[in-house]
């Protein structure tokens, strides 16, 4: 290697993609000054600061040279401080601080900090799992990032209090004082983390078949009904009757957790379910994602392979809604921004819950409701039809009575729940999807036997404009959900007609 040239390596993220970066160093005998390129965004670029008083705070004198640090490939736009230990590593490379040969092939990921310690940075998960897959095994974080570096299997993890630390690791003759590390900020509060138990919902035994049904197939539910009937309380207990995440899903979730901060690595892997409950007045960026340069995961993200809950659904804004039918239809949400394109996957249950109008007392007959009828027509039509076209359940609740009795608890519910996942997985073994809701209608069609007289209702349905084609699909794959779940091996008619009331019950 020439003299004057160090490098190293790090990580970008491009959503929870991963690119293993060479972070390359250039000392000349000019002018002192640094200079950064390589499409780095506005906080990437301020890590020069950072750096340059790192090194000193560390006790090296920073290198009296035009020093250049590139991040190659020069193309792929890079955020964010998880830079600041390779570019100072690269740098004191190429003066010769440590040794070059030692630096090469480590991967080094941490934010400095001006007096020399290192702080944790998001997206730990991803980035290490991307420098595995690259056959990049050594790696380099700050100590308050170790737990979660050390999740990904195959990666020899090292966790570093300071920059001192490191530098003496690759053969510098430096003083390493003992520090306070620095741990990662409490994470945000992660949905689904308390699971609640259906037996504290009274009555609604209409709304709790929905729910179980919604929670066997993955199928997308409506809530209608008058304050206090519990719809927040059903639909906050739905991730308690859902099977655990597979491994794979488990690793996929953390890994958008850990961009989004909301990860706590001293849990583990997210095995179960998360949690999103946005309150109506956020924004379209929060629930889809966004932010300057490289946009992260928004609520639809993070509630990847669980539930999504949008509570008083009529008062969000149109905009939010309708970002909803990418993912709802696709599984994941694509994010355009000026400094490139995030993939996010958002596979996740839509729950919305509504009341029946403004004032939330038409009931019954509407006699307390002191809504005219072109309120309530304007306050439900803020759920577009394509929206409610991809909602498989519809149910109205009604005011419970002091008479009424608590139901099952999750875990006898969430038995037969599992019962019908399982039915699912055989069905669909070798196939590209795992749930009824996933599976195309034309493959449900084709398995339901000779009779075809089991959908003619359907078909009735669509020819009076009841239902579109669409509709007349998800009918039919909650049918074969209510079979699953009632043990049988392909639905008959009673099923379909089942179906079709859970569609449209909530409708009127």
């Amino acid at each position: 290697m020439s003299a004057g040239l160090g490098s190293t390596l790090a990580v970008a993220l491009v959503g929870l993609r991963g690119h293993v970066v060479d972070v390359e160093a250039h000392l000349a005998a000019a002018l002192p000054a640094f200079t950064l390129v390589g499409l780095p965004d506005a906080a990437l670029a301020e890590s020069r600061d950072r750096v340059r008083a790192a090194v000193a705070s560390s006790g090296l004198t920073w290198p009296n040279r035009r020093v250049t640090v590139n991040l190659s490939p020069a193309t792929l736009p890079k955020s964010g401080s998880s830079f600041d230990l390779a570019i100072a590593i690269a740098a004191l490379a190429g003066a010769r601080t440590v040794d070059p040969e030692r630096t090469r092939d480590v991967v080094h990921l941490g934010e400095l900090g001006l007096d020399g310690r290192l702080r944790p940075v998001r997206g730990v998960l991803p980035a290490v799992a991307a420098a595995v897959a690259a056959g990049r095994t050594r790696i380099v974080v700050p100590v308050g990032n170790v737990e979660e570096a050390t999740l990904v299997p195959g990666a020899d993890v090292r966790g570093a209090h300071s920059l001192a630390q490191v530098l003496a690791w690759h053969g510098a003759e430096i003083e390493v004082a003992d520090v306070e590390p620095v741990r990662d900020d409490e994470p945000e509060t992660r949905g689904g983390t308390r699971l609640l138990d259906l037996a504290d919902v009274v009555g609604q035994p209409e709304a709790r078949w929905c729910l179980e049904v919604a929670a066997a197939g993955g199928h997308h539910l409506l809530m209608v009904g008058a304050p206090g009937t519990g719809k927040t309380m059903l639909a906050a207990r739905l991730p308690g009757i859902l099977p655990d995440l597979s491994e794979a899903d488990a690793v996929e979730v953390t890994a958008i957790h850990s961009v989004a901060g909301t990860f706590d690595p001293g849990e583990g892997l997210v095995r179960r379910p998360p949690f999103e409950d946005p309150h109506h007045t956020a924004t379209p960026q929060s629930v889809i994602g966004g932010g300057s340069g490289v946009p992260r995961p928004g609520a639809a993200s993070r509630a990847h392979r669980g539930v999504l809950f949008l509570d008083e659904a009529p008062e969000f804004t149109t905009a939010v809604l309708q970002t909803l039918r990418q993912p709802l239809e696709h599984g994941e949400l694509v994010l355009h921004r000026a400094m490139g394109t995030a993939r996010y996957p958002a596979c996740f249950q839509l729950v919305l819950a509504a009341n029946p109008c403004p004032c939330g007392r038409a009931v019954g007959k509407g006699l307390d409701c002191s809504c005219r009828p072109e309120q309530r027509r304007r306050y439900f039509g803020r759920l577009s039809g394509p929206l409610l076209d991809r909602v498989d359940l519809q149910v109205e609740l009604q005011p419970s009575r002091a008479s009424d009795r608590s139901g099952e608890s999750s875990a006898v519910v969430a038995r037969r729940v599992a019962g019908a996942r399982a039915a699912q997985a055989e069905r669909f073994a070798g196939l590209p999807w795992r749930t009824c809701a996933q599976a195309p209608a034309a493959w449900l069609r084709e398995r339901l036997g000779p009779d075809r007289s089991l959908v003619s209702s359907l078909a009735v349905q669509v020819d009076r404009g009841a239902l579109s084609l669409r509709g007349a699909d998800r009918v039919l794959r909650v049918a074969w959900t209510v079979a699953d779940l009632a043990g049988r091996t392909a639905p008959g008619r009673d099923d379909v007609a089942t179906a079709l009331a859970l569609r449209t019950m909530g409708a009127s």
